[in-house]
């Protein structure tokens, strides 16, 4: 069968005026975002809809169409997001082979006291079976791939479970060629901003409170990767941000603090290194290091796994091109 373009026609059942509407969105707002990132052309009557394009891309529209429509109701309006997200797992299904589906059903899943964290391609997937098998991990990939949010829902769920005692945030104070000693204010006024990426996944997790509660009691520390050195980290949840900006010495003293009954996370992105010229990055020296240690795992994402605004795939591939 050549993919040339086709129609394929359907009628959602039951028929739901209201739940149409959640599904089409303003102005057909919704079905717009399925024929962009899709392709294809949608047209409707009310709930009958009819689908043009190469077969792979309207079968996947077909899916997207009837699963939102079955998700969409008064209470949960579909958001860009939701349909982004969903267009993006179904691309990955229809691209897997039968063991790819097999592990697809038994999907490894967080479910944390304010949100349920589902991970959306098979890196993903990857990546939290990883942290939960594996006490050091190293997540390497471009931006928007989920590496910090994946590794923070993992961090919370343990010490949710109780088990871990605390959970340790840290990353190099490096960036785009910036200097602490230029920046205005006091050390924590200096260090916020370089923290802040931490900050915010663990708001989106657990809500600003009940992280400001568990600073207060010591269940969080989210410091600068030099607080690190000459300490003992046990019974702890570590993840390591920015990795590419530390330095051998760095990775070393950060892979060495690393106690009984504790999990480290070291994430970063090859690609974007603001160390000095000349400076050898501690997660590439890391990755060639170690990376033959059954003990250690890795999973390296790709632009196919970013769960950003769609935009920011294309980017990543335009980037990656560039440098070949």
């Amino acid at each position: 069968m050549t993919e040339q373009d086709f129609t394929k026609s359907f009628t959602l059942e039951p028929e739901d005026n209201t739940r149409l509407i959640y599904l089409c969105g303003n102005n057909n707002g919704n079905l717009t975002i399925i024929e962009r990132s899709l392709g294809v052309e949608i047209n409707n009557r009310g709930a009958h809809f009819e689908i043009i394009g190469i077969p792979s891309s309207v079968k996947i529209a077909f899916l997207a169409l009837t699963q939102l429509y079955n998700n969409s109701n008064n209470d949960n309006p579909l958001t860009t997001k939701d349909i982004q997200l969903l267009i993006k797992s179904l691309e990955s299904e229809a691209s897997m082979t039968k063991e790819d589906i097999k592990e697809k059903l038994s999907a490894y899943s967080l479910k944390l006291q304010k949100t349920f964290i589902t991970p959306k391609t098979l890196n993903q997937r990857h990546y939290l079976k990883s942290i939960h098998k594996y006490d050091i991990n190293f997540g390497v990939g471009p931006a928007g791939t989920g590496k910090t949010f994946l590794a923070a829902a993992c961090a919370v769920k343990a010490l949710e479970s109780e088990q871990v005692n605390r959970i340790i945030l840290t990353r190099p104070a490096v960036e785009a060629g910036e200097s602490l000693g230029f920046l205005p204010g006091d050390l924590a006024q200096k260090v916020d901003p370089y923290l802040r990426p931490l900050y915010d996944a663990l708001f989106e997790l657990m809500g600003a409170d009940r992280v400001a509660q568990a600073i207060e009691r010591q269940q969080i520390e989210i410091a600068p990767l030099a607080f690190m050195r000459g300490r003992t980290l046990n019974d702890s949840f570590i993840i390591l941000d920015e990795a590419q900006n530390t330095t051998p010495e760095q990775m070393k003293m950060l892979l060495t603090r690393t106690g009984y009954g504790s999990k480290l996370v070291i994430n970063g992105d090859i690609t974007q290194i603001d160390l000095p010229k000349r400076t050898e990055s501690g997660l590439r020296h890391a990755i060639t290091l170690l990376q033959n240690i059954n003990a250690i795992e890795f999973t390296f994402f790709k632009s196919c796994d970013a769960v950003r605004h769609p935009l920011v795939q294309t980017i990543i591939e335009a980037y990656e091109q560039s440098d070949n």
